[in-house]
Formats: structure tokens, C-alpha cells, sequence
């Protein structure tokens, strides 16, 4: 599952990233994700549903979906 799927108030915790995307990972890991953080969807904006709010650790970071959806995560637990 990637991030941009992720329900509100759901943890996961980051897996990967998705291939193909190297400028934008290189992106995200400056901002902060890396391979198995906590993650939480705290809000999504109201107009198409962007931006999107995440806690990540213990900071707030907004993500546009196409951002989110080169994040891989386990939301199982």
C-alpha cells in the first residue's frame, strides 16, 4: 500500500519507496521519511482532497497525493 491510500487515523509505519521516482525520494528522505518511521494521516485538505497532513514521528508534514504515492507502507499492525 502507499501512503496516499492510507485511511485518516491510521499508523504505519514507511516500507520503502517506490522505484523510478529518484529525484523525488531524494526529496522525501531530506524531508525526513526513511524505512520503517510512524506514520499517522491526520487530514486531508478540502478541495480534491490535497494537500494531505501526516505526522511523521512527532512532526506535521503536508504532502501532495503524488508525493504520498511514492511511499510504501505496512499498515497491518
Amino acid at each position: 500500500m502507499t501512503l496516499d491510500q492510507l485511511e485518516k487515523g491510521r499508523i504505519c509505519h514507511v516500507t520503502g519507496f517506490i522505484s523510478g521516482c529518484d529525484d523525488l525520494v531524494v526529496k522525501l528522505r531530506e524531508i525526513g521519511f526513511a524505512e520503517s518511521d510512524e506514520v499517522e494521516l491526520m487530514h486531508r485538505g478540502p478541495l480534491g482532497a490535497q494537500p494531505l497532513c501526516f505526522r511523521l514521528n512527532r512532526t506535521l508534514i503536508a504532502l501532495r497525493s503524488d508525493e504520498a504515492r511514492a511511499i510504501e507502507v505496512d499498515a497491518s499492525a
